[in-house]
């Protein structure tokens, strides 16, 4: 019995035949896909946040970066960590994709296929560290995380670390991980501060550690945490896994695996810097990436093992099943979904981790703890309100939760949403009311804000 398989460009049902660009010769490929592509991907990015910006030199104030998004001017945005405006760069990659699928879809996905792909992956890397093949492109941080836990191989006996602290989506992956996994694997979930406001880098070490038993394989961690604002040590904690990684076999050696989809695009260090191994993100938060766009990274040492979840639309691997091998691969193409996606939107990320670098990490970073920091100063003065997020920039970021004396927070959320700022209640069991300032922001508008606040104390 023969193992060859068909090729896409079998005839269909409606006897259309299709020649879909999925050449197993990579050189002959590319060289299609570079006299192709056209004004598409080859197009030089926009570079300009106002053009004497560009041709200065000099990064952007904060009002010509806000005056790149749509944003209706009725409204104090202060929830846009739920989902983001597109900027102009990211508005016009994602219009020049999307009318040229829309005019001719074959030709466009033949020419971009792969090549838009990787040009991706090789801007995220940029961003986040290392190369572009430690990135797997997937929807959100929930399938990025489902990707992680899904694909990561644990034997009988083995056990996760994990917190009450996280997210639905942490919590479900682990779930749906153990119930794949050997009899006996076992979850271990640990609060690793009691009062939010009231955490230290200190106390948060000395309980992860505390948790950690030689059956322990992973430690999932959320870098912010969306329920309460407190953002974790990653760095410090990484530090403590490695150390004790050092005692172990690599067979026994403990992943540390992050979501850090609130501090992605707020915080400076990149995933590479913060010392984990795997990073997952969606990219349309904080980022102000495309909806619909998310990233899951991993050390490379830290892939192995990792045996996918979706087959993926890759060249290596789809030339191994043409051929009736085993797959094989760069781990970050090897664990990105496959399938058909809303390819205007996925070749548009690039766009926007160039965005954030021509305004300056560091810049970003500071503009939203001061704005944070301002946000939540105003609310510890007034009487009534509790600030649940810590104070100072070590352990915390740009999420401030607080409570209402009398008020519920989702009514919190209603009556200042009558005043025309928008902002949002914490989805979990113990509800918050929450403001993300962002750099789309001003100082006007968080003293605006604050101001009617306090006429909910007072009235």
């Amino acid at each position: 019995m023969s193992l060859r398989r068909p090729r896409f460009g079998s005839p269909g049902p409606l006897g259309v035949r299709l020649r879909i660009a999925m050449s197993i010769d990579r050189r002959g490929f590319l060289k299609r896909a570079g006299a192709s592509a056209g004004g598409a991907l080859g197009a030089p990015a926009c570079r300009t946040l106002g053009s004497t910006t560009a041709s200065s030199g000099a990064p952007p104030d904060w009002a010509a970066v806000r005056a790149e998004f749509p944003l209706t001017r009725d409204r104090i945005h202060l929830a846009l960590m739920l989902l983001t405006s597109h900027p102009r760069p990211v508005r016009e990659a994602i219009e020049r994709h999307r009318r040229a699928l829309d005019e001719n879809p074959i030709e466009h996905f033949e020419a971009n296929f792969f090549h838009a792909d990787d040009k991706v992956r090789a801007a995220a890397a940029r961003y986040m560290g290392g190369k572009a093949e430690q990135v797997a492109l997937t929807d959100s941080t929930t399938m990025s995380l489902a990707v992680l836990y899904g694909g990561l191989v644990l034997g009988d006996g083995d056990e996760i670390v994990t917190t009450t602290h996280d997210h639905y989506s942490t919590d479900e992956s682990l779930r749906l991980a153990i119930a794949r996994a050997g009899r006996g694997t076992r979850l271990h979930r640990i609060a690793l501060y009691d009062q939010p406001v009231a955490a230290s880098e200190d106390e948060i070490t000395r309980r992860l550690v505390g948790a950690i038993t030689p059956r322990t394989r992973l430690v999932a961690l959320t870098w912010v945490h969306s329920s309460t604002g407190v953002k974790l040590p990653i760095a410090r904690l990484a530090e403590a896994v490695a150390t004790l990684n050092a005692q172990r076999p690599a067979t026994a050696r403990i992943r540390l695996c992050v979501d850090g989809v609130h501090g992605f695009g707020v915080e400076r260090e990149s995933p590479e810097e913060l010392g984990c191994d795997f990073f997952a993100a969606g990219c349309h938060k904080w980022i102000f990436g495309p909806r619909g766009t998310g990233v899951l990274w991993g050390r490379p040492e830290a892939w192995t093992g990792h045996v996918g979840v979706v087959p993926p639309f890759e060249r290596e691997p789809y030339g191994a099943w043409m051929k009736g091998e085993l797959p094989k691969g760069p781990a970050g193409p090897m664990a990105t979904p496959g399938g058909f996606h809303s390819f205007e939107h996925r070749w548009a990320l690039g766009e926007a981790f160039a965005f954030h670098e021509r305004i300056g990490r560091a810049r970003i970073t500071e503009r939203i703890h001061a704005l944070a920091r301002q946000c939540k100063e105003g609310l510890s003065r007034m009487r009534g309100v509790k600030v649940q997020t810590p104070m100072g920039p070590a352990l915390s970021a740009g999420l401030v939760c607080f409570e209402v004396a009398g008020l519920p927070a989702p009514e919190v959320v209603k009556r200042l949403a009558a005043k025309g700022i928008l902002a949002s209640v914490t989805p979990y069991a113990t509800e918050y009311a929450r403001f993300s300032p962002g750099i789309l922001n001003t100082e006007a508008e968080i003293e605006t804000t604050l101001r009617e606040v306090r006429a909910l104390t007072t009235g």
